[in-house]
């Protein structure tokens, strides 16, 4: 059952415009109710799916389950919808604020969440329709990675080695969308990040054996490379267009035009698994130390300062798995433990420096596939799955309050969400605020201030303002 709502804080929120239809450039009713403009041709059910205005930006959650995917209003933690869906599905976001990429036997499938922004001279409108599973599909032989930074989707095929290249604003378009494409030379378990100078940031190996990072100019030739990272896997990006590769003993560092190895301190030292902020020079990585474990459980993670080419260790209370590292949105490192809590870390010093009980105590379970508690971050909030009871929590990293919690008729696995704002683009006054919050300081229905809107285009119009 839904527990009362707290009003959360919407910290650091950015508020952008998303690349809509010309279709949808006029449409300005407040409070209106009608067929949504699709973007994606082949997608019937997005094409005649019923949008509605809202007061604010309304995100919502997309979760995985034993059968299809849930989508949640994350303030309210409400059930959007169910989608059923075959196959172990993986979620990550598309970068437009709008679309998931979700992960299926047949490559990397175009989830519309249903929220979205639309630009309307100094300010957004807000829309949001039922959730669509479109039928837009990124084909990849074993689909793999999918890192979005700056203005660039990245998709990997690890069954082929084959990178896509994909402009967010334009995902729900399918082929049209595809601005690059790369095949590495030998299929394995890769990573691919383009960043901001068009250079891309590409793994090296085969099936059996990754050992190198390479980065590649923006007609693929190779700028800097390295063979010295054994069993190549995860990436972050940090501040100044920076990107992290793990290895089994240290981690690769991205920068400039250079490609630099970083040891770890023990002879095997991997890192797999890394969770980054564009604003800071500090990533946040899992480290394991034994080979031969058929289950390691670490207890330790680490803390890279790129700007510096360090890396130091710190010791955790708890264990911890692969879905448990997130940043906060001041760039603080966060570890969902394995007994319950989040581990604040201040990676500046590289120090653990409060923990915040959530759930109860958990086990990792033995297969990676199976569900485990997970951790995922979102204007402030660390939203929390808990498969042992079915339930998504979603906790003030501030102040540390659980505001808001919700059990589901499905047991979760993974998650991420859809910001309802594509996060590099210009926003308005109110960026950031709920619902309740934007309507209480305009002091409007949303249908007063669409009429405010359009008061405001006539005058426009007239020549009366401007």
């Amino acid at each position: 059952m839904n527990h009362p709502v707290t009003r959360p804080r919407r910290a650091g929120v950015r508020l952008a415009a998303l690349a809509l239809p010309l279709a949808l450039l006029g449409a300005c009713a407040g409070g209106s109710s009608e067929p949504a403009a699709s973007s994606t041709p082949s997608a019937s059910a997005e094409a005649t799916a019923t949008k509605t205005e809202a007061a604010a930006v309304t995100p919502r959650l997309v979760l995985t389950y034993d059968g299809g995917l849930v989508v949640l209003d994350a303030t309210t933690l409400e059930t959007v919808d169910t989608i059923e869906a075959d196959g172990f599905l993986r979620v990550n976001p598309a970068g437009d604020g709008r679309h998931v990429m979700v992960s299926t036997e047949g490559g990397f499938q175009v989830l519309d969440a249903g929220t979205w922004a639309q630009p309307h001279g100094d300010h957004d409108h807000y829309w949001t329709s039922d959730p669509v599973l479109t039928d837009t599909v990124f084909e990849a032989d074993e689909p793999g990675h999918a890192v979005v930074h700056g203005d660039t989707l990245a998709l990997f095929a690890d069954g082929t080695g084959e990178v896509t290249v994909v402009d967010p604003a334009a995902v729900a378009e399918g082929e049209d969308a595809v601005v690059r494409e790369y095949r590495a030379p030998s299929a394995h378990h890769g990573v691919a990040v383009v960043r901001t100078d068009d250079t891309m940031v590409v793994s090296d190996g085969t099936e059996d054996e990754r050992t190198g990072v390479r980065l590649l100019g923006a007609d693929d030739t190779e700028i800097a490379a390295t063979d010295q990272c054994p069993g190549v896997h995860g990436e972050a990006v940090a501040a100044n267009d920076v990107v992290t590769v793990g290895c089994q003993d240290g981690i690769v560092i991205v920068s400039g035009q250079s490609v630099t190895k970083v040891q770890a301190p023990d002879a095997y030292g991997r890192i797999g698994n890394q969770a980054g902020h564009e604003d800071s020079p500090y990533v946040l990585g899992d480290y394991k130390t034994d080979k031969d474990a058929e289950l390691e459980r670490p207890t330790r993670v680490t803390i890279t300062d790129t700007a510096a080419g360090t890396l130091r260790v710190v010791d955790l209370p708890s264990s911890y798995t692969f879905r448990s590292l997130a940043r906060g949105d001041a760039g603080e490192a966060l570890v969902l433990g394995t007994d319950g809590q989040i581990h604040v870390i201040d990676p500046a010093t590289a120090t653990l420096t409060r923990s915040i009980p959530v759930i109860d105590a958990w086990e990792e379970p033995m297969e990676w596939q199976e569900p485990r508690p997970a951790i995922h971050v979102l204007d402030g909030t660390a939203y929390v799955t808990d498969p042992s009871t079915d339930r998504v929590l979603a906790v003030d990293v501030e102040t540390g309050e659980v505001w808001n919690e919700v059990t589901l008729d499905v047991t979760p696995n993974e998650i991420t969400s859809a910001p309802g704002r594509a996060p590099h683009a210009h926003g308005d006054e109110h960026a950031g605020e709920t619902a309740e919050e934007h309507a209480e300081h305009a002091g409007e229905t949303a249908e007063e201030h669409a009429e405010h809107d359009h008061e405001h285009d006539h005058e426009h119009e007239h020549g009366t303002e401007g």
